[in-house]
């Protein structure tokens, strides 16, 4: 992934879901589905699935701050994963769907706080955020060839389509200013 921006990684359940939100917002560069978090070097798909390597599903999002906000990126994933369920979103469950903001920079970790802070002070969700804040410790593995731009390539599976898509519909819908044009 080239980085001609700045760097978000963002972890909301399954990669694919955020991967297809992120990849139609105008101001991101390139997104790259990647594990976050964990012990085991160059984890697999199957090891991360098996919730031993602590690794969580991410997206790695290399952004332009002219064009878009950091906080303009936390505000799309708040909007389109649930951070108040630990450890799974949805049907999804272990801590490899944990929701988690892999920080690079003081600047993006007192960003992300204030982010929470202030959606928990809105009352938008019933329960309490507990989104992680983690600064990114190095190690981040880019997912699988197969899982990169999963969603674009397999829009009428299962998971796709019945999971994906509603995020991206979800997104279009209270994000349009933001979307990518054609």
């Amino acid at each position: 992934m080239s980085q001609t921006g700045e760097v978000a990684t963002l972890g909301g359940g399954c990669f694919w879901c955020l991967e297809a939100v992120y990849l139609g917002v105008d101001g991101v560069n390139a997104v790259e589905s990647g594990y976050a978090g964990g012990q085991t070097q160059r984890p697999t798909y199957e090891q991360v699935c098996d919730g031993e390597t602590g690794h969580a599903e991410v997206v790695k999002i290399d952004f332009d701050p002219a064009k878009i906000s950091y906080r303009e990126i936390l505000d799309i994933f708040f909007a389109i994963h649930d951070p108040t369920q630990l450890n799974r979103q949805g049907n999804d469950v272990g801590t490899q769907y944990r929701s988690v903001v892999f920080t690079h920079s003081d600047a993006q970790r007192e960003t992300a706080l204030q982010a929470i802070r202030e959606i928990g002070e809105q009352g938008i969700y019933d329960g309490q955020i507990v989104t992680q804040v983690l600064p990114l410790d190095g190690n981040y593995w880019p997912a699988e060839a197969y899982h990169q731009n999963y969603f674009a390539r397999h829009p009428n599976q299962g998971y796709c389509s019945f999971v994906v898509a509603p995020k991206v519909a979800k997104f279009r819908q209270q994000f349009a200013h933001r979307i990518r044009a054609s």
